[in-house]
Parts: structure tokens; C-alpha cells; sequence
């Protein structure tokens, strides 16, 4: 079967991906800028500042209510390098790791200069949306994972002790790719997070969460899709703390109300797996959105990045329309974000209406531009 064959869409099947795709990555933003103001903060600290509720909406991070970090950032630039890599497919060059790549050297350049260059005619769009310039503490594994052209693999990865959360937390809109088989979203989240996280817990958390990710997308329940992601990482080798870490998560669903100390619990030292496996539990116990996000944040530890993972998975279980509005008012960035991900929508369900052979819209190709993007060649 080819890899990226796709459903056949009708008009009820677009609407829904896009609201699911809209949902995602709305998500993914509403947990990070939810988490922001607590990040690192143990749940002493946070219930000292917020009460004993903990933060239940946003607050004031860097700046404003509703900021985001970086990790939303990353998660529109892997966005942008999905829709790059299938524009890019029409000229006979087909690897999404690389197009993945490209893109989060596209954010990498965000952190080090002070806005966009015009000059750069290959960046695209995104790549010039002046808020995505803001510095927000990136982890120092993604500025150094990315300091140089060359692209880390699972064989040799960048930063092969680390272990954090931060590219399972990029990892959602992979999981988008509905057209794709589980097995090889999971291979692409894996290659893609070895680019900055290499130890085999860190890639593999990030690929079991794309195919959880993945499962929700096309319609299935939470636990049905934690399942065939288990079934996908136990043929990887050292996916065992992984796995035990989601196994960890379904059976604390039965042990009654959830509490800050079981989630952080399942977190722990804060890695990807457990962090993970967090989020799975809160999207699960959860009474509606605003409840598992609040959940997943209020905990010791890097909250942005629980809020973020968890969102993604609220979002593309129940689509946009089950996102609190009053947190969405206040999104930063939330007109870049709608436009991306009907960009992307578009893209995957009427692609070939956009670029091809016989073809191709001079505006989405501006949008989104066959070449490098100012960083390798080829």
C-alpha cells in the first residue's frame, strides 16, 4: 500500500479532519500557555500563588495572558515542514524527515535574529510571522541539536543522553498524517526526534504519542489508540520504560480521583515517557477539556510541556469546538495557527488541486516554496 494513500473525502469526512486538525494544534497552544505561568513550579508553589484549585485559567507568562512557548512554536514548524514535504514530492524528492529538518532550522533562525529577513525567499509565510521571534526559553538540547546543518538519526542522533519531553511535545501534527499507516507515523516521529533527542525513551516516547496522536485523528477512543501504539513500540528495541510508562497510565485510570501526586507520579523525573504517559491519563480522566488540561498542569515539574501534550490529545479527540472559547480569545497567536492548520487540512484532503504535474497555484507554492528554505541543499 502506498504509504500516504488517503481516505477518499467527502465533504462530511474534510469537515471533520479540519475540525480535528484545527483542534490539535489549538490544543496543543491552549495547554502550553496554560502550563506557561507554572512551568518548573512544584504544586506547593503553584497552589501558593493560585490557590489550592492551582492555575484553572490562563494567566500572565512572559509578558501577556495566553502566551505560548516554544514548544507551539515547534509544533507550527513541523506543521509547515509536513505541508513543505508533500509540495516537495511533485519534483521527485520525497523524505519528510528531511523537509522536518529544514523547518525546525527555519525556528532555530527565529531564536537568533531579531525578526524575519525578506531576503530569505524560501522561508515561506510562517517563517515570517514576526511573533514567532519571541525567545521562550527553549530547551537547550533544541538550540543545540540544531546548531549545525546536520540532521540527527535514530543511528546517530543529536544529544544522545537527552531525554526531555520537548520532541514528543512537536510531535502532534504528525500524527495528522491520516492517510499514513500507524507504523510509519511512528517511524517519522521517531526520525524526526532523534534530530534533537537521543535516547531511545525520548524518540520512542515521541513516536507512540504520534500514533496516538494518529488513532484519534481517524475516529478512534483514547484507549484504542494507546493500544495499537503499545502494539508499535514493543517491536522496538528499549521501548520497555516507554511502554510501562503507558501501561502505568491506563491501569491509574481505575485507582480512583485523580490527584497532582498521581499525576506526577506517572510524570516523574519529568521525561518523555513519563510526561507521555501523564497526558494520556489526564486526556482520559478528564471530565472535558478544561478539566484534563488543568489536570496535566498542575503538577511538579515542566508544566507548559504537559499542558502542550495534552491538549494535542483533547484536540484531536474531540475537534475545536470542544476547546474552552474564553482560553481560545486570548491564544497568542491564534490567527497563524487557524491559518496553518487550514493550510494543512487543505493540503492533505485537495493537494493535488493545489500542485502537481499538470499544475500548480504560484500562491501556495510562495506559501510554501519547493526549495530549501535557506538551509541544505538538494
Amino acid at each position: 500500500m502506498d504509504a500516504t494513500s488517503g481516505p477518499v473525502w467527502g465533504r462530511r469526512e474534510q469537515q471533520d479532519f479540519r475540525s480535528r486538525v484545527r483542534g490539535t494544534l489549538l490544543g496543543v497552544a491552549l495547554g502550553d500557555a496554560l502550563g506557561a505561568p507554572v512551568d518548573g513550579q512544584g504544586i506547593d508553589a503553584i497552589r501558593q500563588t493560585h490557590g489550592a484549585a492551582g492555575i484553572t485559567g490562563p494567566a500572565p507568562a512572559h509578558g501577556r495572558r495566553g502566551a505560548v512557548t516554544h514548544l507551539t512554536q515547534m509544533t507550527l514548524f513541523s506543521v509547515d515542514g509536513l505541508i513543505r514535504a508533500q509540495v516537495r514530492r511533485d519534483t521527485g524528492a520525497w523524505h519528510p524527515p528531511t523537509d522536518l529538518h529544514r523547518a525546525y532550522l527555519r525556528w532555530a533562525t527565529t531564536q537568533r535574529d531579531w525578526g524575519p529577513d525578506e531576503r530569505r525567499k524560501e522561508d515561506g509565510w510562517l517563517a515570517r510571522e514576526e511573533w514567532l521571534y519571541a525567545r521562550r526559553d527553549p530547551a537547550r538540547a533544541l538550540l543545540a541539536g540544531l546548531g549545525d546543518d546536520a540532521m540527527g538519526t535514530p543511528e546517530a542522533p543529536k544529544n544522545p543522553a537527552e531525554a526531555g519531553p520537548e520532541a514528543a511535545a512537536r510531535s502532534a501534527p504528525l500524527g495528522l498524517l491520516v492517510g499514513w499507516e500507524p507504523k510509519l507515523v511512528a517511524q517519522l516521529a521517531v526520525e524526526c526526534a532523534a534530530q534533537t533527542h537521543g535516547r531511545p525513551t525520548a524518540y520512542l516516547a515521541a513516536g507512540g504519542y504520534a500514533a496516538i496522536v494518529h488513532g484519534l485523528a481517524r475516529g478512534e477512543t483514547l484507549d484504542t489508540a494507546v493500544q495499537r501504539a503499545l502494539a508499535l513500540l514493543a517491536a522496538r528495541p528499549g521501548h520497555q520504560p516507554v511502554t510501562d510508562a503507558l501501561q502505568q497510565a491506563l491501569g491509574a485510570v481505575r485507582q480512583g480521583m485523580p490527584t497532582p501526586e498521581r499525576i506526577a507520579g506517572l510524570a516523574g523525573a519529568g521525561t518523555a515517557e513519563g510526561l507521555v504517559a501523564g497526558a494520556v491519563y489526564c486526556a482520559l480522566v478528564g471530565e472535558d477539556v478544561r478539566h484534563g488540561l488543568c489536570l496535566a498542569v498542575n503538577m511538579d515539574g515542566p508544566s507548559a510541556a504537559a499542558g502542550a501534550l495534552t491538549g494535542g490529545l483533547l484536540g484531536a479527540l474531540h475537534g475545536e469546538t470542544a476547546l474552552p472559547p474564553a482560553w481560545l480569545a486570548e491564544l497568542e497567536g491564534r490567527p497563524t495557527i487557524l491559518e496553518l492548520a487550514d493550510d494543512f487540512a487543505m493540503e492533505m484532503t485537495q493537494g493535488p488541486a493545489l500542485h502537481g504535474p499538470a499544475g500548480s497555484s504560484p500562491a501556495w507554492l510562495a506559501r510554501y516554496p519547493r526549495g530549501a528554505g535557506g538551509a541544505l541543499t538538494g
